[in-house]
């Protein structure tokens, strides 16, 4: 079923091409800075950060706290942020930067990400996919409530784990597993923005022939 869903959200919203950022770095940056806020304050974040040439791990590092702190503020949890990115960046430079952690088996470094302070699974899976270009699928709120109401979950509160091994295992016979599971994650946000909302749109979806939850 999983591979159905796929093609008709691709079939309808066509490549979503994630994750918009300029380099790998930034995706990271991206990442855990989204925490619980919307993506335009992220922008504005990183737009800042930018602007005083500090969207690299050494400007991070380099960085006050107080100036990194003021910089991101607009993404929100601005003082827990910082240290974040900090600790993420001491890692990175520690492990001879991104290139190098590319190198490193998934599991290995799937491992080594979740140690970090401020990184939890989601985020986790988010920099080894959209930075690191590992398989691994990335869930969230959105993933669960699809597949909740297509009746592929029993619940929106299930396992994240098990849900994301419900995915790749739909899809490991695919040769181009990372390309879809950047796509599916990325589709499945704008479906879910666009049409299956907390009050879904039941009447524009194109997922309607699927859904057990279909409220017209």
């Amino acid at each position: 079923m999983l591979r159905e869903v796929y093609q008709i959200l691709l079939e309808s919203y066509g490549e979503q091409n994630w994750w918009p950022a300029e380099t790998p770095f930034e995706v990271c940056v991206g990442v855990l800075l989204t925490q619980n806020t919307a993506w335009r304050n992220v922008e504005k974040a990183i737009s800042n950060l930018k602007g005083h040439k500090l969207l690299t791990p050494e400007g991070i590092l380099e960085c006050q706290k107080e100036l990194l702190e003021e910089l991101i503020r607009p993404a929100g949890f601005y003082r827990q942020k910082a240290k974040y990115l900090k600790n993420f960046c001491s890692y990175l430079v520690s492990s001879g930067g991104l290139e190098n952690l590319k190198r490193k088996k998934l599991e290995n470094l799937r491992n080594e990400l979740l140690k970090l302070k401020g990184i939890g699974k989601e985020t986790a899976d988010s920099i080894l996919l959209y930075a690191l270009e590992k398989p691994v699928f990335v869930v969230d709120a959105y993933t669960k409530r699809l597949f909740y109401r297509l009746g592929i979950l029993k619940t929106e509160k299930e396992n994240y784990e098990k849900v994301r091994r419900i995915v790749e295992a739909s899809f490991s016979r695919e040769s181009d597993k990372l390309k879809i599971f950047k796509e599916f994650h990325a589709l499945i946000v704008e479906h879910c923005k666009a049409t299956c909302r907390k009050k879904p749109l039941c009447n524009s979806c194109c997922l309607l022939k699927l859904c057990r939850y279909v409220k017209i």
